[in-house]
């Protein structure tokens, strides 16, 4: 139950001394001042309210230690997630290092294997075409005498033999000694299938009939001429054309090397191709 509060004031009692009119007075006058007696009111809070007041401080306390575990938490994967990064990156240096030794020992592999391998020296210790590993003519030519010689395997005008020569490097044969005769000689003998299976050469008459000349503008050196028998004889036959090229090969054999006939230089043969060989 509340405590009542008391208020007190003075109380003055009052005796009158009596009327004029010979009456006394028949009480005396009280006169009291207002006693005030005040209830301590109850309180309005509700009961709880305190209860909540009591506890507002422990929420708090509640709230930051939350908020120290999620930080740590946070750090903590954070702390993870730099690990798994940093092995990785350590793995990937590692492979990284792996790789580059790998090509280190690579290059120097190579490096020993090149340095083994032995320059081409000059003749006549570098050896034949297709022998060892010097090596002057390309493939399906044959050197001889610092010379790459090509027999074609594809029929063609004497023009447009030549044509194909030039386009890989050289030209129609020009032949300038009896030994490069003998040489040219025997190969065409081997390749040839039949009497008329002969290789076209580079000398022509075409310019001027009767004057010889090779695809160099110089003329034939009749000391150096193989004509066969009876040739050239510019013959023509049923054809109107004249016979301004020269060709080679007796599948027989030649006498005295004497293979050389002159033909149409629009008649398809084989051909003999020449350039020098490689430094």
């Amino acid at each position: 139950m509340p405590e009542a509060e008391v208020l007190y004031s003075d109380v003055k009692f009052k005796r009158d001394k009596g009327n004029n009119d010979g009456r006394a007075s028949s009480a005396a006058d009280t006169i009291y001042s207002a006693v005030r007696i005040l209830e301590k009111q109850p309180s309005t809070e509700l009961p709880g309210s305190q209860q909540q007041s009591e506890s507002a401080p422990r929420c708090r306390v509640t709230s930051e230690r939350a908020a120290v575990i999620v930080l740590s938490v946070l750090l903590a994967a954070s702390l993870v997630t730099l690990g798994v990064t940093s092995h990785q990156n350590i793995q990937t240096i590692e492979r990284l290092r792996k790789m580059t030794d790998e090509r280190g020992a690579e290059m120097k592999n190579l490096t020993e294997r090149f340095s083994a391998v032995k320059p081409c020296k000059p003749e006549p210790t570098c050896p034949a075409v297709n022998r060892g590993s010097c090596k002057r003519c390309p493939d399906s030519w044959e050197r001889h005498g610092g010379k790459c010689y090509y027999l074609s395997i594809i029929k063609a005008t004497w023009t447009q033999s030549r044509a194909e020569c030039r386009r890989t490097g050289g030209d129609l044969v020009q032949i300038e000694s009896r030994e490069e005769q003998t040489f040219l000689q025997q190969k065409v003998r081997v390749q040839m299938t039949g009497d008329e299976d002969k290789f076209w050469i580079g000398l022509t008459d075409s310019v001027t009939e009767g004057a010889w000349l090779w695809t160099d503008g110089s003329a034939l050196d009749r000391s150096l001429a193989f004509w066969s028998t009876g040739e050239p004889d510019n013959y023509k036959g049923n054809d109107t054309m004249e016979e301004d090229c020269a060709r080679m090969g007796e599948r027989g054999g030649a006498s005295d090397l004497k293979c050389w006939f002159d033909k149409s230089c629009e008649d398809p043969h084989r051909s003999i191709c020449e350039k020098p060989e490689d430094p």
